[in-house]
Parts: structure tokens; C-alpha cells; sequence
């Protein structure tokens, strides 16, 4: 894996309709920028990004923890993305994210039952790519659906792949739409 670059966010919300957040709702995405080994060309086998998708899983997911300086688990949900720069096609995204990704991810994270929500896209540098959130444990805690956009002004260029992972403490601010709530989440079967 050729890392060109990572970035680190954290967002904090302290206010919501003019009503303070306590404690405030954050998330961490972190996203590593890396050289795709197959832009331009066509491969059957893409075993190569299926082997860098757990690298960043472990990386990115440790970063986001780290970053919202968290115990691991105390983390409560999760997401992940990836942007193909020009030179490179949506299934390569796929075999970042989906094959081993996840396991890494869900180790940085302690247990994560449930599946890690994702976005791919093609683009160009400057695009805003949307990592989806999910309770990590059980999802059908509503108050954890969510997303958390990032945009880097210089990646992905053409034979680069833009890959996020994202962490949050918390739920949305003043979530009131029903459903489980994250104290009821018993984790067992990723949905409940």
C-alpha cells in the first residue's frame, strides 16, 4: 500500500435548534489517500485492494478511536467509504471495503455485530465523498443513522484511491425519531 496521505476530523456538535448538546454528539473520519495498483488497467483479480482494505480498516478505525480519545469501546457507530479517482473503476472501491475491511474495523472498534454501512463513488479531487453511519452493534437504533461527509481539495487524482472509515461516541443530536434505543442494544444479532 502507497499512502500519499491521511487526514483526521473530528466533528463536534454543541448546539442543536437553539438547545445545548450534553454531552456534545462527535464523529472522527479518517481517510487515507493511497496509489491504486490497478488504475488504468483491467485485473481479475483484485486480491491486492481486498489486502489493503484491511490494512486501512485496522489504521483508519484506531486513528478515528484514537482521535475521538475513546476507549474502543465506547465507540457506537461506524462507517466506511471509498472515491476511485478516473483511472480507476468502482469495483476497485468494492474491494477495499467490502471483503476484509470490516473484520479490522470491528476490532478497533470492540465487537461490531452489525454491518459497517458504505458509500463508493467515482470522482475527481475536491468532490465530497459521504461515509453513512450505522449503530455497530444493532442496527435498528435509528438515533445512530447518520452520515458525515469529507472532501479533500487534492485527492482522489486519477490513479489515486480516497478511502474513510468513521467513528462516532454517539448518535445524532436530539434524535426523537423512536426505535431501540443505543442502552436496549444487546449486539447479539446486528440487528437488535
Amino acid at each position: 500500500m502507497k499512502i500519499r496521505k491521511i487526514a483526521v476530523t473530528v466533528e463536534e456538535t454543541h448546539r442543536e435548534m437553539g438547545r445545548e448538546i450534553v454531552p456534545p454528539t462527535r464523529k472522527a473520519v479518517a481517510v487515507a489517500v493511497i496509489e491504486n495498483p490497478f488504475a488504468g488497467t483491467w485485473a481479475e483479480d483484485l486480491t491486492p485492494l481486498m489486502d489493503i482494505g484491511a490494512e486501512l480498516g485496522a489504521l483508519l478505525g484506531r486513528r478515528c478511536v484514537e482521535a475521538l480519545g475513546i476507549a474502543p469501546g465506547q465507540a457506537q457507530s461506524y462507517g466506511k467509504a471509498a472515491m476511485v479517482g478516473e483511472n480507476g473503476e468502482l469495483e476497485h472501491a468494492a474491494a477495499i471495503l467490502h471483503p476484509k475491511l470490516g473484520a479490522p474495523l470491528r476490532k478497533a472498534v470492540e465487537k461490531g455485530a452489525a454491518l459497517v454501512p458504505s458509500s463508493k463513488k467515482m470522482g475527481s479531487p475536491g468532490q465530497v465523498l459521504d461515509v453513512p453511519l450505522g449503530h455497530k452493534d444493532a442496527a435498528y437504533v435509528r438515533s445512530h443513522f447518520d452520515a458525515i461527509e469529507v472532501r479533500l481539495n487534492d485527492a482522489p487524482r486519477a490513479g489515486e484511491i480516497m478511502v474513510a472509515v468513521a467513528v462516532t461516541d454517539s448518535g445524532r443530536p436530539l434524535a426523537r425519531v423512536g426505535g431501540l434505543r443505543h442502552e436496549e442494544a444487546e449486539g447479539k444479532d446486528g440487528l437488535r
